[in-house]
Parts: C-alpha cells; structure tokens; sequence
C-alpha cells in the first residue's frame, strides 16, 4: 500500500492539471483574467508538488534509517550466533 502512495499523488496531479487545462479551455473569460488564472495554477500546482517532493524524500529517509537499523540488528544477532556456535 506504501508503494503506491507516490503513484496515487502522481495521478492525482496529473488529473487535477487535465482538469484546470480543461476548463481554461472552456471559460468564458478574456485573455488577461485566463492569464492570470493560469499564472496562479502553475504556482499552486509547482507549491504542490514540492511539498510532495519533500515529504517523499522525509518518508524516504526514515525508511532507510529503519532498514538501517534491522540490518545493524541482523549482523549484530549473526555475530552473536556465530560465537555461539563456536562456543
């Protein structure tokens, strides 16, 4: 379920930008008003997507400090079996 995350924030942009281009295309508003509405959704959608960005890359980060840690665990619990065997 983690893994789709990413992918489900991903279709969720690109639905909400066919979306926006959609109804520019059928606004009835001048050229300076569709402008500007353009203008602010560019900045709104690139707001969003480094917001995405950044929490990928936190969630990223723990992950690897997590698998870090059961990696340490497993050598330090295969060194620990291994004197015992010697043992």
């Amino acid at each position: 379920m983690e893994k789709d995350s990413g992918s489900s924030i991903a279709w969720f942009l690109a639905g909400a930008a066919a979306g926006a281009a959609i109804a520019l295309l059928y606004a009835p508003k001048t050229g300076k008003d569709t402008r500007k509405l353009i203008h602010k959704t560019t900045r709104d959608g690139r707001k969003a997507v480094e917001n995405t960005g950044e929490e990928l890359m936190e969630r990223g980060k723990e992950l690897y400090e997590r698998g870090r840690k059961i990696a340490d665990d497993a050598a330090e619990l295969f060194e620990r079996g291994k004197k015992l065997v010697q043992l």
